[in-house]
């Protein structure tokens, strides 16, 4: 089924690569190559990520990087991020999206957040951003005219005096965690907020004056009933937000979840019943006036998350903090590629540089692997996958694989799961309980070097 999904690099790298001298640090140094002028002009990045690594309790499902804050790193952190910042800044353009994550980004002190959204604002240009919001002047499927800047939340930790410090900086959405409103499942999750606190953090956002606010939902928990989970899809409407994430819960490896599963402690849910909970987020949402933009996202038209369209339809963004991870393009052809890379995924030896993150996983450009994440990215979308532009770049890469990419879409096409169009490939409803799946098939078909 579907999961929060992100877009990190997957694969080292397996070229040599003319690097600065490697960091005593853990990782390696960013090649020279990543930021060097290009043989085509190159559009300067829009979005920025930003990654902060502290939480309260590390909940049991989570596989993103992050540990228990002792509140005893936050101002080294934040000395550290406004340094990289610094060495990001010239490679950014006007800033359409900005994305802060963790981890519980909430959890940064007040007067930290003042100075890191200083920092930002004297170091880049937010002038789309800081320009009103309106949704219906906004097609999320262009470049925005109005921008984005998106912090997650916490319930526990979104106190009035930290949204009218993120309002000020120039922060017209926030996203809450909220997960379910049930204590148990909470629990399970090992969630420790008062389901009561995720309206109390909404109203302090709209009171501070952000204008947007998204809630966070998992469904598929272990002993979640249908009602139950139909209980929290109306819980979270009713709270008048205008986006909603709703994701399965997933085993990734290497999670407390994970281990507890293996010991028997719990059941995951039956896949019939997870199956049936994707299906009625779809009828109630849409039903309320919220259609779903990608697989486990639903919006009222106008308020879809533009950073992460920004990712779904590989834009550049700029990544900052311990383990994020960022996409620069090449150039302005196929051929230049572009370099995927994700900073160092340990504050210590993030704290330990200088200027430019360390990192791992990098990954240098190669254009198949371009064409397969477009497609594994298109396909998540409602929006489809356009298709004419893919086409037409393997017949430069690889034109027999351009004849498996059409055979293997037309067995898809005839199990009704999705509709070829002439601009567009689409998943049917019945489609998307299969993207991963059918993205893997159609991804398979596209030849990799060597």
């Amino acid at each position: 089924m579907h999961s929060k999904t992100m877009p990190t690099p997957q694969h080292t790298a397996s070229v040599p690569l003319p690097q600065r001298e490697a960091p005593a640090t853990g990782g390696i140094s960013l090649p020279d190559a990543v930021f060097a002028p290009r043989r085509s002009p190159r559009p300067p990045a829009t979005s920025l990520y930003i990654h902060t690594p502290f939480c309260v309790h590390k909940c049991h499902y989570c596989d993103f990087y992050s540990f228990v804050d002792t509140r005893d790193q936050q101002e080294a952190f934040t000395d550290r991020l406004i340094d990289e910042l610094r060495v990001l800044a010239p490679h950014a353009g006007t800033l359409r999206t900005i994305f802060v994550g963790g981890g519980t980004p909430s959890l940064l002190r007040v007067p930290l957040w003042e100075r890191l959204l200083k920092a930002i604002d004297d170091m880049f240009d937010l002038s789309i951003i800081r320009a009103r919001w309106r949704a219906e002047h906004a097609d999320p499927w262009l470049p925005v005219n109005s921008g984005e800047f998106t912090v997650e939340c916490n319930p526990e930790s979104a106190s009035p005096e930290l949204m009218k410090v993120l309002r000020a900086g120039g922060v017209n959405r926030v996203s809450i965690g909220a997960q379910s409103f049930v204590d148990r499942h909470l629990k399970t999750l090992e969630r420790w907020h008062n389901p009561e606190n995720v309206a109390r953090a909404i109203e302090h956002a709209r009171s501070a004056g952000i204008e947007r606010q998204s809630v966070d939902l998992i469904y598929a928990i272990p002993g979640q009933t249908l009602e139950e989970w139909d209980e929290d899809l109306r819980r979270a409407m009713s709270l008048g937000t205008t986006h909603l994430s709703c994701y399965s819960l997933t085993y990734e490896p290497n999670t407390a979840m994970t281990k507890r599963l293996g010991r028997g402690e719990f059941q995951p849910a039956p896949e019939e019943l997870e199956e049936e909970m994707f299906r009625h987020t779809v009828a109630i949402l849409r039903a309320a006036g919220m259609d779903r933009y990608e697989v486990s996202n639903f919006a009222r038209p106008g308020h879809e998350s533009r950073h992460n369209i920004a990712y779904w339809i590989q834009e550049q963004w700029l990544g900052a903090g311990p383990s994020a991870s960022s996409h620069v393009l090449g150039g302005a052809t196929l051929g230049e590629g572009s370099w995927r890379y994700k900073n160092v995924p340990r504050l210590g030896d993030y704290l330990a540089s200088k200027g430019h993150s360390p990192v791992v996983d990098l990954e240098p450009p190669d254009p198949s692997r371009l064409l397969r994440e477009r497609i594994m990215m298109g396909l998540r979308l409602e929006h489809g996958l356009e298709i004419q532009p893919i086409l037409r770049d393997l017949e430069q890469v690889d034109p027999k694989s351009r004849v498996k990419l059409e055979r293997a879409a037309r067995s898809v096409e005839s199990l009704g799961h999705i509709t070829l169009g002439d601009t567009r490939w689409t998943l049917t409803d019945a489609g998307f309980l299969f993207c991963d799946g059918i993205a893997a098939q159609l991804m398979g078909t596209i030849a990799r070097p060597g």
